[in-house]
């Protein structure tokens, strides 16, 4: 596992974008795992640019939304769908046709999960996944406990997940409790894992995940196991950490 620090969270934003590039320039037709939330803004914002600057063409690439809230609609503010459209997708050429996330109005979720994971491996997997990380570990909507041989499934959020969200709705009663969320197997299936932390309030959850034994109780920690991951994080979010695990 490599670990890059970067000095704010300005720096890991474009260190992140970069690796975003660089992946797409050499595979114009690479298959991207997208994140949401507010870490990966900064970077969305440094793709867009690099887009308009033709520094990049998004024309063959496919992307797969990790994640999406249950009975929330597209054209919701707070759905995934929404946030990707209005951070990234209207800003960059992608083929729309290759844009998938899941739909959190989907009849029969079950279903709608097998058939999100089949067209996952239709695409031929991941080249690239990109993450965040919950403060309780967790990875896409995977919460401790989740199954490390997990595909695509609906998950019930944790208190402590509804609460980190609730800043974005009106209060916490209006944050959904359960989410489509891409598997931890799935996830590290891919062929390339970036996960992106910035901030004094994922210090610790870091630390756990660097330093500490694999576990269920900490999903993010299954990393451990994959040869091909690079954790980008600024000083913040470094700041539990001693000078013997940075890398860059």
């Amino acid at each position: 596992m490599k670990i890059i620090i970067a000095k704010n969270y300005s720096q890991l934003s474009k260190k992140a974008a970069a690796v975003a590039l660089n992946q797409i320039n050499n595979n114009p037709q690479s298959v991207l795992g997208l994140p949401t939330g507010s870490t990966p803004l900064g970077m969305y914002k440094n793709l867009a640019k690099a887009c308009k600057n033709k520094k990049v063409d998004f024309k063959k690439v496919t992307a797969f939304n990790l994640d999406e809230y249950v009975g929330l609609a597209p054209s919701q503010p707070q759905s995934y769908h929404y946030y990707m459209f209005n951070n990234l997708f209207n800003h960059i050429n992608i083929n729309h046709q290759k844009i998938n996330i899941p739909n959190g109005l989907a009849k029969d979720i079950k279903k709608h999960c097998h058939k999100y994971e089949r067209k996952i491996k239709k695409a031929g997997g991941f080249d690239l996944m990109i993450l965040g990380v919950g403060q309780n570990g967790h990875i896409g909507f995977n919460e401790p406990g989740a199954s490390f041989n997990s595909a695509t499934h609906l998950v019930n959020l944790t208190p402590d997940t509804i609460s980190a969200n609730s800043r974005f709705f009106k209060s916490k009663n209006d944050v959904p409790k359960k989410a489509i969320t891409i598997g931890l197997k799935t996830i590290m299936s891919a062929k390339k894992i970036i996960l992106l932390a910035s901030g004094r309030n994922k210090a610790a959850i870091i630390a756990k995940m660097i330093t500490g034994q694999i576990s269920k109780n900490i999903p993010a920690s299954v990393l451990h196991r994959h040869k091909n991951v690079t954790l980008i994080i600024d000083n913040a979010a470094a700041s539990i950490l001693s000078s013997k695990h940075f890398n860059n």
